[in-house]
């Protein structure tokens, strides 16, 4: 437990691990359907629009809305249990969607392990607010963001190594089992002490104040609302990238099994490094610089442009096209810990649950699901229009579309120092 003088224990890094853990399973189990693209669509008949929609707007809309609601309650109860709910949930449903036999029988079970997914991002990233000081925040959610590249790789390893031994339905079941198995340990781990303020069991949430709280949030802050909006619209390229198992099949001549166990070793070096360069690397840069993690987002995104772009456009037998996969593993990996240690930063304690919610929500709906939403319908547009490559088309779109979040962070790095002070007064 944290201590007075700011010192981090065993048990701080312990619970950090589990709940990396947990959000490692978190998106295994959120990625198994576009990395099972190449199985899933063909047998399911699946049109693009159709796939996009499961991927996208019918699952990422439940679990962004619920994700302020979730976050709104995890400021009121005990935060671990509430975490034990909504693993059993979405690891449940899990299970359930690897019996799917059509478009609705495969929609209707990924949109509610949605709502059991929106508990995990507010609750976990809450506690670790509580639990380590601020010069550890950066390193401590970005080992928390360790979780997206282990568990888009971990996907994918399922996929090269397991599916040919269970099945894509197996595996399924599988990651369900494993997560009800978590879900008990979860609800045994004592809560953490909210800092700086007490703890309350009132549920009476109002839509109303919750606008209203949000709002004055994001009027009071600049940098809260530049990194949100630079955070959206990486989203929207985070949202296309459903359709790289596809791409690389589709348009590239891969093996499905072969490119799935190539990208996966990708993404987790990739995004580990991402990820350990971004918390530590932002770390480092704030105490330099005595300015905001954004920045150093955006410088990072800067020099890795001409990479992203180049990848997309290369045949895949020159070396800029290897560069290319591990590039977008480690840039989506490195975006986590700037963009949310600044939001830990900025906002008051009592707050923290329904701002991350409310991020994610934005991220999520205004972002990601708008990616890969109208990233589906695209791709059929210009197949049906006999474009050839529709989908590094549409891929190339969103890697330009995404160069606009640089000068959103690199305002928001730059505004950082003074919203620090004033957050730091507040409490």
């Amino acid at each position: 437990m944290t201590n007075k003088n700011n010192a981090v224990d065993s048990n701080d890094f312990l619970l950090l691990i589990f709940l990396t853990l947990l959000n490692c399973i978190n998106y295994v189990d959120r990625n198994l359907i576009p990395s099972f693209a190449n199985w899933i669509v063909p047998e399911l008949e699946l049109s693009n629009t159709e796939f996009g929609l499961i991927s996208g707007l019918l699952f990422i809309f439940v679990y962004a809305v619920g994700g302020v609601f979730m976050g709104t309650i995890a400021d009121r109860v005990n935060r671990m249990r509430f975490i034990a709910l909504g693993v059993g949930v979405w690891s449940a449903l899990t299970a359930v969607s690897g019996a799917a036999r059509g478009f609705y029988s495969l929609a209707i079970p990924r949109m509610f392990v949605g709502v059991g997914e929106s508990v995990l991002a507010p609750s976990a990233l809450s506690t670790i607010g509580d639990r380590f000081p601020s010069q550890w925040q950066g390193f401590a959610v970005g080992v928390f963001g360790m979780g997206v590249p282990l568990g888009v790789g971990g996907s994918l390893f399922i996929v090269a190594y397991l599916e040919p031994l269970f099945g894509w339905r197996g595996c399924f079941y599988l990651m369900g089992f494993i997560g009800v198995l978590l879900a008990i340990i979860a609800y045994f781990i004592p809560e953490t002490p909210r800092r700086g303020i007490g703890h309350t069991a009132d549920l009476n949430i109002s839509i109303l104040k919750l606008f209203t709280t949000i709002v004055g949030l994001l009027r009071g802050s600049k940098v809260l609302s530049l990194t949100l909006a630079g955070s959206m619209v990486f989203g929207l390229m985070m949202g296309a990238f459903t359709f790289e198992q596809l791409w690389f099949v589709e348009e590239r001549g891969f093996d499905r099994n072969e490119i799935a166990a190539v990208t996966a070793w990708m993404a987790i070096s990739g995004g580990l490094v991402g990820n350990f360069f971004g918390g530590l690397g932002g770390d480092v840069f704030k105490r330099k610089t005595n300015m905001g993690r954004p920045l150093f987002l955006a410088l990072v995104m800067l020099l890795l442009a001409p990479f992203l772009l180049t990848y997309r456009l290369v045949e895949p037998s020159s070396i800029w096209f290897s560069l290319g996969i591990f590039t977008t593993f480690f840039q989506m990996a490195c975006f986590y810990a700037p963009a949310f240690a600044t939001v830990q930063e900025i906002v008051p304690a009592s707050q923290r649950g329904l701002t991350f919610g409310f991020v994610v929500l934005m991220i999520q709906v205004a972002g990601v699901a708008i990616g890969v939403t109208s990233g589906g319908i695209l791709i059929d547009w210009f197949s049906s229009q006999g474009y050839n490559n529709p989908y590094t088309i549409v891929l190339t779109a969103y890697t330009c579309i995404s160069f606009a979040a640089i000068p959103l962070f690199a305002m928001a790095g730059w505004y950082l120092k003074g919203e620090r002070e004033r957050v730091a007064n507040d409490e």
